[in-house]
C-alpha cells in the first residue's frame, strides 16, 4: 500500500452518515471563539457532494431571513460534530444547483417516502 494512501486512511471518519444531493441534512459545527466552544447547527439541503478520500466535500443551501446561504463541509473535518440527515430528497441529478433560482414553493425537494 502507498504511504500516502496509509496516511490519509488515517485522518477518514467513518461515522458519517449515508447522504447525497437532495438530502437534507443537519449539520453540528463545533465553532471556537476565544477560548469558548460551541455546537452551532447548519440545517439545509445538499446541494453537491463531491467524492474522494480525504478532499471529499459537500455544499449545503439553507434560506436565511430571505437570503440564500451556501456553505462547503469538508466531510472529514474535525471541526464537523456529527451529520443527521433530516430527510431524503427524490432528485435526478448529483447537482441541483437550479435550487439557486428558486423561490418559495418552486424550490421544494420532494420526499423520497412520498407516493
Amino acid at each position: 500500500m502507498n504511504v500516502i494512501t496509509k496516511i490519509e486512511r488515517e485522518h477518514m471518519r467513518l461515522d458519517m452518515p449515508a447522504f447525497k444531493a437532495g438530502d437534507t441534512v443537519k449539520v453540528h459545527l463545533r465553532i471556537i471563539e476565544g477560548e469558548k466552544e460551541r455546537i452551532q447547527v447548519f440545517q439545509g439541503a445538499v446541494l453537491r457532494f463531491r467524492n474522494g478520500t480525504t478532499d471529499s466535500t459537500f455544499t449545503v443551501r439553507k434560506i436565511s431571513d430571505g437570503i440564500g446561504v451556501e456553505r462547503v463541509f469538508a466531510v472529514h473535518s474535525p471541526y464537523i460534530e456529527r451529520i443527521e440527515v433530516v430527510t431524503e430528497g427524490k432528485v435526478r441529478r448529483s447537482r441541483i444547483y437550479y435550487l439557486r433560482d428558486l423561490k418559495g414553493k418552486a424550490a421544494r425537494i420532494k420526499s423520497k417516502n412520498a407516493w
